[in-house]
């Protein structure tokens, strides 16, 4: 059995809806199962395969020529036995690509268009597309020809952006996919099922195999009289969405909106979303790191177990990557791409505003193994997960009062290295060690954490005896 990442969350946002002009591509990383360690890495095209191999499937695959490969990051697995899932990155040319959010199908489109055992999923996707392609819709129609070439083993959603545009690509069955362009002034939020909902073929703004339309109406898959939906055609409506997803997209679209007038469970919550006031990465990062604050089903809340036990959260023991990917549009080009990184689970880490055009990443982010050690952040954000979860209340505090810390010292950092690096004719080098410096200081402020949450729950441990108790 082939192993699935099936538990992301998706959050995309248009350049006229951002605080500052961006496009963002984010998402977290998590997984089925406990600590899948992951690091933060630069690929050269000297060391991009000309044939790729994949380790799930027998999918073998010619790449392009090393000299048209382009440079780019990624958030690979550190241990590297089930193979690449590079997940997250952002190439030479400031376009971005996260894959994949993992979603849900239906028995009719399967039937028709039966899954591929030996296509491409999601460990493949990133390597196989990102270093060749120079704008968010190129990596749609990229990936859309391999898929119809291979097919895939699962379903997926796969996001790209450049400064311009953002796009969302899901697959259906084993080589079917469409593709829309998030307009300029929304957002969207996307948890494990299928989530684009009406489709218009005609549209300059969507994309789609060849032929999607006609074997719609061939197979009679449509259940609407008027429309083309694709979560009604191609996805699921279920008691699992109700638990696992909706009550996901749900929360995200209630922070932006107070009035929405729809409940966590509603099956029909919409794709493209306005928020009513602008997005900020601050506001993305809380979300990838929320568990339904201020509701009955927050698993550190006030609620019942059986409340708090009711929907998945957003941020879970599970994460073991997070990114946003931001791509600025009132910078200099060479400074663009933000390869914004979090690792372990949300509660307990900072994002960290690492410059994408660089030839090296920091040693603590980048030396990752499968062996526990505290002087990577993976390891050691798992540990103040852990022991955070213990009394959350009594860490919640250090914990808020750490990320402002990190945050606000690699915004500072950034808004200077900005000044600077546009001077050098070759910022690379330069931008490198501010990412050096970024990384020290979210490592430091952790380790500090540590210490702190050690201190505060010492004096709280049951071990203890008193002749005053």
């Amino acid at each position: 059995m082939k192993e699935s990442r099936s538990d992301c969350t998706t959050i995309l946002v248009g350049k006229k809806a951002t605080i500052d002009g961006s496009t963002i591509v984010s998402r977290n990383e998590d997984s089925s199962f406990g600590a899948c360690p992951k690091k933060f890495i630069v690929v050269e095209p000297k060391n991009q395969p000309r044939t790729y191999q994949a380790k799930l499937s027998k999918v073998k695959i010619t790449l392009p020529s090393k000299r048209e490969a382009l440079r780019y990051t990624c958030t690979p697995d550190a241990i590297g036995d089930k193979g690449i899932w590079g997940e997250s990155g952002i190439n030479s040319e400031n376009v971005a690509m996260s894959a994949t959010e993992t979603i849900t199908s239906n028995p009719r489109i399967l039937g028709v268009d039966p899954l591929v055992e030996d296509g491409i999923g999601e460990e493949d996707m990133l390597t196989l597309v990102l270093p060749y392609v120079h704008s968010a819709k190129e990596g749609v129609l990229r990936l859309g020809s391999i898929l119809e070439e291979y097919g895939t083993y699962e379903m997926n959603g796969i996001a790209f952006s450049d400064k311009d545009e953002v796009w969302y690509l899901e697959t259906y069955g084993g080589h079917q996919w469409a593709a829309v362009r998030i307009p300029d002034d929304a957002y969207v939020v996307a948890p494990n099922r299928t989530n684009i909902d009406e489709f218009d073929f005609d549209s300059d703004d969507t994309l789609s195999a060849p032929g999607l339309k006609e074997l719609i109406e061939k197979h009679h898959l449509n259940p609407d009289h008027d429309k083309y939906n694709s979560r009604h055609i191609f996805g699921s409506s279920t008691i699992k969405d109700t638990r696992y997803n909706n009550p996901r997209a749900w929360y995200v679209q209630k922070y932006f909106d107070a009035e929405l007038p729809y409940g966590p469970e509603e099956q029909e919550l919409p794709f493209i979303c306005h928020a009513k006031r602008r997005i900020s990465i601050e506001d993305v990062k809380w979300l990838l790191s929320s568990h339904y604050q201020n509701t009955d089903f927050d698993p550190y809340g006030s609620g019942t177990e059986s409340q708090k036990k009711r929907y998945r959260p957003i941020g879970i023991n599970r994460n073991q990557e997070g990114h946003i990917l931001q791509i600025r549009n009132d910078v200099p080009k060479e400074i663009a791409g933000i390869h914004w990184v979090f690792v372990g689970p949300n509660t307990f880490n900072a994002a960290v505003p690492f410059y994408a055009n660089v030839n090296d990443t920091p040693a603590c982010y980048r030396d990752v193994s499968g062996e526990f050690d505290l002087k990577t952040v993976f390891w050691l954000t798992r540990t103040l997960a852990v022991l955070g979860d213990t009394d959350y209340d009594r860490y919640s505090e250090l914990e808020a009062s750490f990320e402002e810390k990190v945050v606000s010292a690699c915004r500072n950092l950034q808004l200077k290295a900005d000044q600077v690096a546009v001077t050098k004719k070759n910022p690379v080098k330069y931008l490198t060690e501010i990412n050096n410096q970024m990384a020290e200081i979210d490592l430091n402020e952790a380790t500090k954490l540590l210490g702190d949450m050690v201190d505060v729950g010492g004096n709280h441990m049951k071990l203890k005896f008193d002749l005053h108790d």
